[in-house]
């Protein structure tokens, strides 16, 4: 029997790497899940967001954390109540706040009504109220740098966006589209919401990270942001910058020390459901404007002094020219 062409035998070996995937992700452990829901008061009641309303929606979000703190911690899990009661600390901004079951929240750093550039983050696998604090540290590092780097009398501002329940990394969901796309939607609502609080010129960046890289994909459609960056990305569901129909720049990195490049860059059937996210984002093919992320690894792309941070916040700043590209 002729040997097999190679495009055939390449099919096949990612047919199967595929599988093992889904295989190891439906036999994996499953105590995260069995954990009990922990109470939470239902989200506070807010107005619409305006730059007017801003400290309203402040206040009634970190009076609803406290809340949920306390019924965390009548609940018998100290982790979650002190998590709760950080981000209901004066001085931190939540734009929404979500204390049930996993939790989601949306923080400002900076002044969001008088912002002039604008980055919103959206994190990727297991982030949640219980592992928030590296997804803050991560945009606290990007607004010093923006700071640092504003030219004078330009004001900036960044948005933490954990407004979806983000998959375990080891999991069916962190293979498939399922939770981009139930999360979308929800995204291009923040960002209409999003601009009636914001100045009219102000410019707004999404900056987006491994699985966030699939939900920016999905939200990507004619999304009023001037600038859309995947780092650390498994792929975006698309197979080109023009399937994505964004109006936005469409930028793209990784770092040389990222796992995620052994995650092979294609989609297959499997037990009736697509597996996988289609093409490379950092390939010549895919078509977005590459940027220079050293050796970053998939938790560094936002560590200060680091390339990534530096070319991610000349993105937000619109230094365009001054990206360093790979």
């Amino acid at each position: 029997m002729p040997p097999k062409p190679p495009h055939t035998r390449t099919q096949r070996w990612r047919r199967t790497l595929l599988a093992t995937l889904l295989t190891a992700a439906i036999a994996a452990p499953l105590s995260g899940a069995a954990r009990p829901q922990i109470p939470a008061p239902a989200p506070a009641t807010l107005p619409s967001l305006t730059a007017t309303t801003l400290h309203t929606a402040y206040e009634a979000n970190r009076a609803n954390a406290t809340r949920a703190a306390d019924m965390a911690a009548a609940h018998g899990d100290p982790h979650r109540a002190a998590a709760d009661r950080t981000l209901a600390a004066p001085a931190r901004h939540l734009l929404t706040f979500d204390g049930r079951g996993a939790g989601q929240a949306t923080e400002v750093l900076g002044d969001l009504a008088h912002a002039d550039h604008i980055a919103v983050l959206v994190p990727g696998s297991d982030t949640s109220l219980d592992t928030y604090p590296r997804f803050h540290k991560a945009a606290a590092a990007l607004y010093t740098d923006l700071v640092h780097r504003a030219p004078h009398g330009t004001t900036v501002a960044v948005i933490a966006w954990l407004g979806y329940e983000t998959p375990a990394t080891v999991s069916t969901a962190v293979t498939t589209t399922t939770r981009a796309d139930e999360a979308a939607p929800h995204l291009r609502t923040f960002i209409r919401s999003l601009r009636t609080a914001t100045p009219p010129q102000a410019h707004i960046s999404l900056l987006c990270h491994s699985y966030g890289t699939v939900v920016c994909g999905r939200a990507a459609p004619g999304l009023d942001v001037d600038d859309i960056a995947l780092v650390g990305s498994p792929g975006t569901g698309a197979d080109s910058v023009a399937a994505l129909h964004a109006n936005a720049r469409i930028w793209a990195a990784r770092g040389g020390d990222d796992w995620i490049r052994h995650v092979p860059h294609t989609s297959a059937q499997l037990f009736g459901t697509t597996i996988g996210f289609g093409a490379d984002p950092v390939s010549r093919a895919f078509g977005a404007r590459v940027f220079d992320a050293a050796d970053s690894d998939h938790s560094g792309y936002f560590t200060p002094g680091s390339a990534s941070l530096a070319n991610l916040a000349r993105i937000t700043l619109g230094e365009t020219s001054e990206v360093t590209r790979a």
